[in-house]
């Protein structure tokens, strides 16, 4: 099996991490102390073709396979320091773009699809509530079908660009005694009368994407808003999640790389009772750790992208890749906090951001405990 890159892979990490580099420099420091959103490094990045890459050319995409959006978004990773950017690209791209095109009607798709891609729009996802978090089919947010049209009421909580964003994918349930199948899925434009924003969330890391809640007060849509059929929202909740989690952390294989490289120039450079740091045991074991957390991240993502390629289920494997990959993603940013020392535990190097920002990705997309939970299950446990 040959796990390189093919070329269309290749020239799109290749191109994404030039564009990143020369385009997506701009203040961040600033912008992670003022926690800033920046739309316009949102809209450099759809101009370069990164929210439509796996979208239908119809609809405004590039037609790319998921196998090679993992590619650039690796290159994106590599070349972009601004995880927050990152991810709010992700989260938009697999919780609410991507579940358009394949649950969404026609006129969905002509209405809200081009603006995704070409950054005119901010996509976010409502799921979660201050009492469904892991569990989340326990979701107390109401919609009733009043006449030829669906009112919703309810708090959605962490909900990833929900300040920002232009449009919602929320989840309500229609009749809570049944549970999964009384959940259903809805299109909600930011402008919708009884939607709005209560809050913006504070947190860790991640400063450039904010957080936010959303409180549904009689928010009353027309009944073109369900995206799916009614009753069926947990399929569209459980297609979001396995392809979010399957990619969403392509981004964190770019950073762990370009963490690695920094790590051994440091090490190389370096020089502590006179001779150059790498050359202590414990400072190059601890690179070697990185190198092979690395390297056993990028075959889980990318089988992800060679499954879904094929058409085939990949539960297991993106949980896995999800449980994986963040835990890894937060040890090779400790050790790089350590292997600089102080240079690493001060904000002035941008070392000790990437550990502020890796913790979030074993929580969000679903807790590690609840991947767990996810691979026990699939092993029939």
């Amino acid at each position: 099996m040959d796990f390189g890159l093919n070329a269309e892979q290749q020239s799109w990490q290749d191109a994404t991490i030039r564009f990143a580099q020369e385009e997506l420099q701009d203040d961040l420091a600033g912008r992670d102390e003022r926690h800033e959103f920046w739309r316009e490094g949102w809209q450099r990045c759809a101009r370069f073709g990164l929210q439509g890459l796996p979208i239908p050319p119809d609809y405004g995409g590039r037609g790319k396979s998921l196998s090679v959006t993992i590619a650039a978004m690796e290159g994106l990773g590599y070349g972009c320091p601004d995880n927050g950017l990152i991810v709010a690209l992700n989260a938009c791209l697999w919780t609410n773009t991507v579940p358009i095109v394949r649950f969404g009607t026609d006129d969905q798709k002509r209405r809200f699809l081009p603006g995704l891609c070409d950054g005119s729009l901010v996509g976010a996802n409502g799921a979660s509530e201050p009492e469904a978090g892991s569990d989340i089919y326990s979701m107390q947010t109401r919609a009733e079908r009043r006449g030829d049209r669906w009112v919703l009421n309810g708090r959605k909580t962490w909900v990833t660009s929900g300040p920002v964003a232009d449009l919602f994918v929320c989840f309500a349930t229609t009749n809570p005694a049944k549970g999964l199948l009384g959940i259903t899925a809805f299109l909600i434009p930011r402008e919708t009368p009884g939607f709005r924003v209560v809050r913006e969330i504070p947190k860790m890391g991640l400063h450039t994407v904010p957080m936010g809640e959303l409180a549904l007060e009689d928010c009353a849509l027309p009944a073109e808003s369900l995206l799916g059929r009614e009753g069926r929202g947990a399929e569209v909740f459980h297609f979001s999640m396995e392809w979010e989690r399957g990619a969403i952390l392509a981004g964190a294989l770019g950073t762990m790389r370009r963490q690695l490289e920094r790590c051994i120039d440091h090490a190389r450079t370096r020089r502590q009772f006179g001779r150059p740091i790498g050359k202590f045991q414990s400072v190059a074991n601890r690179i070697v750790d990185m190198k092979l957390r690395l390297e056993t991240c990028r075959h889980l993502v990318y089988q992800i992208g060679w499954l879904k390629d094929q058409g085939r289920d990949a539960t297991l494997e993106a949980a896995m890749a999800k449980l994986h990959v963040s835990q890894c993603f937060v040890q090779n940013s400790l050790d790089a906090v350590q292997l600089f020392g102080a240079a690493g535990y001060v904000t002035e190097f941008g070392i000790e951001r990437d550990l502020r920002d890796s913790v979030g990705s074993t929580i969000y997309s679903g807790t590690n405990d609840i991947q767990r939970n996810i691979i026990a299950q699939q092993l029939k446990l």
